[in-house]
């Protein structure tokens, strides 16, 4: 007995721009606040988004590229502040 209806290409498909959009906003907030969390999320959204075959392949690289950058701040301002976590 199945409960919800089959997955059909569209509704995959539709799944993939999402998880796209979600990681370039994940990714850009990241730069702000709780990079450590937000920019692994990111990438591992945007990866996901792209294996899917997502329409927004332009948006999951933006996620992929911003997501890499939060951890690429993350490092930096750890190695001026020589602590785990970083303020302004």
């Amino acid at each position: 007995m199945q409960l919800t209806a089959p997955a059909t290409r569209r509704t995959a498909t539709r799944d993939a721009d999402g998880m796209a959009v979600a990681s370039f906003i994940l990714g850009l907030l990241g730069l702000l606040v709780l990079n450590l969390f937000l920019g692994p999320i990111a990438i591992a959204l945007a990866g996901v988004a792209l294996w899917r075959g997502t329409t927004r392949r332009g948006r999951a690289y933006l996620g992929l590229g911003l997501g890499v950058a939060d951890l690429v701040v993350l490092v930096a301002f750890m190695q001026m502040d020589n602590t785990v976590s970083w303020s302004f």
